[in-house]
């Protein structure tokens, strides 16, 4: 076998091992944008050329999952020596982006967010450390139907979509997707944290500049919503990570079918 085929060989199976870890791509507003492939990073090690994309490169060569033992790392934000995007697509305020996974597996149960960052300037040149999030979207379970929100993300065709905030000051953003798998949570350190994470300029948008949290601030891996036992009947659930942007007003997107959101704020 050549040494090219090899490569080629290694690259399909990692792209295999990977394949229920990242987004594919996005649909903003309806308008269809691809995400970050392994083809690329493996072009880029061998001096290719990758196209200019809004989604940031990362290279979770492993299991695809960040673990609780390193959220107090630059990891936690946008996935393992993550990268920012070279450009950039554009929302409007109060639209709507749809995050397109690769086939996610049944038994990764757990729950799903959307954060986003603000940037300074050009997101392309944006430092995940220093990035600060406001969670704008979550979903956790539905305590009557003992359904997980990356359940529903499954029966979606593997998508998910959040709604930006129509209240949102307009500028250049991060936005952040993840998925918390949950099927090892009740183990120290079994949870899996999926980010991902894409340049998005909001446009049309109101006048609110929320702080945000930096990325080793979103969670502890010792919170009731990480560490926990998500087997048998589940009776109550505390969605990790910081308070719902506008919870108290409305302004963002809790899932109407999570009965207890009101419980856990």
């Amino acid at each position: 076998m050549s040494f090219k085929s090899a490569a080629a060989l290694v690259g399909a199976f990692a792209s295999a091992a990977l394949a229920h870890g990242t987004v594919t791509g996005i649909k903003v507003d309806g308008v269809y944008q691809g995400g970050y492939k392994l083809d690329y990073y493996y072009a880029k090690q061998n001096g290719g050329s990758v196209p200019e994309i809004a989604a940031w490169s990362a290279e979770n060569l492993d299991n695809g999952f960040v673990a609780p033992d390193a959220y107090g790392t630059v990891d936690i934000n946008c996935h393992k020596n993550s990268a920012p995007g070279a450009a950039s697509v554009s929302v409007k305020a109060g639209g709507e982006v749809a995050f397109e996974w690769s086939a996610w597996p049944e038994s990764h149960f757990g729950p799903v967010f959307t954060y986003v960052a603000k940037c300074a300037g050009d997101c392309s040149a944006a430092d995940p450390a220093t990035l600060k999030w406001v969670k704008i979207d979550e979903g956790g379970i539905d305590i009557a139907a003992q359904k997980w929100a990356a359940t529903d993300l499954i029966e979606n065709n593997n998508t998910w979509v959040t709604t930006v905030p129509s209240t949102l000051a307009s500028g250049n953003y991060v936005f952040r997707h993840e998925i918390i798998a949950m099927h090892g949570a009740g183990e120290t350190n079994g949870a899996q944290n999926y980010p991902q994470c894409f340049n998005i300029e909001i446009t049309g948008g109101g006048s609110d500049n929320p702080e945000g949290v930096l990325g080793t601030e979103l969670y502890s891996a010792t919170d009731a919503g990480i560490k926990f036992n998500p087997y048998g009947e589940i009776t109550s659930y505390e969605i990790p990570g910081p308070a719902l942007y506008g919870s108290g007003s409305g302004s963002g997107s809790a899932r109407s079918f999570l009965p207890l959101v009101v419980l856990w704020l």
